[in-house]
């Protein structure tokens, strides 16, 4: 065991570099895009509000889930600008030239409550890129079967 703890250490006893310890950590997966064509969609709920994100207790009863819902079917590899553009469709708020939207996942934890995690923003248009508009719901840790709510502001 002291050999081992030694070799960790130079002769001057000052701990090696972090590249002499191992490998670095492995990159961020980059997630290979749906053949859209061959794979199925899937439905993902969607509910808006203008102003601010619901409350999670607004989901806490099956099928009194808040009223203003619309559902997409997408895929995976869908990107929160994609995501924006199929809002804007049928959210008159969302069109407006200045009017940003806040994504967050609702989904319940492990004991049954549901909890948001929000995820990203993106402005109704596109002239001022964030990065959260390449984001795709895989990359960020989509499940599905979760909820996707969207602050209208």
């Amino acid at each position: 065991m002291a050999g081992a703890a030694e070799a960790q250490k130079r002769q001057s006893g000052r701990p090696l570099p972090q590249s002499a310890r191992g490998p670095p950590p492995p990159p961020r997966p980059r997630f290979e895009p749906v053949d859209r064509e061959k794979t199925c969609p899937l439905l993902l709920r969607v509910f808006t509000k203008i102003g601010s994100h619901h409350s999670s207790e607004d989901f806490a009863v099956r099928g009194k889930e808040p009223k203003d819902e619309v559902q997409i079917y997408t895929w995976k590899d869908a990107t929160l600008r994609e995501l924006t553009d199929l809002v804007k469709e049928v959210a008159p708020a969302a069109r407006r030239r200045d009017a940003r939207l806040s994504f967050a996942f609702v989904y319940p934890d492990k004991k049954g409550r549901f909890v948001m995690r929000e995820v990203g923003m993106t402005f109704s248009y596109g002239n001022a890129r964030r990065v959260d508009d390449i984001k795709t719901l895989a990359e960020l840790n989509f499940q599905i079967g979760d909820y996707l709510d969207v602050a209208i502001m």
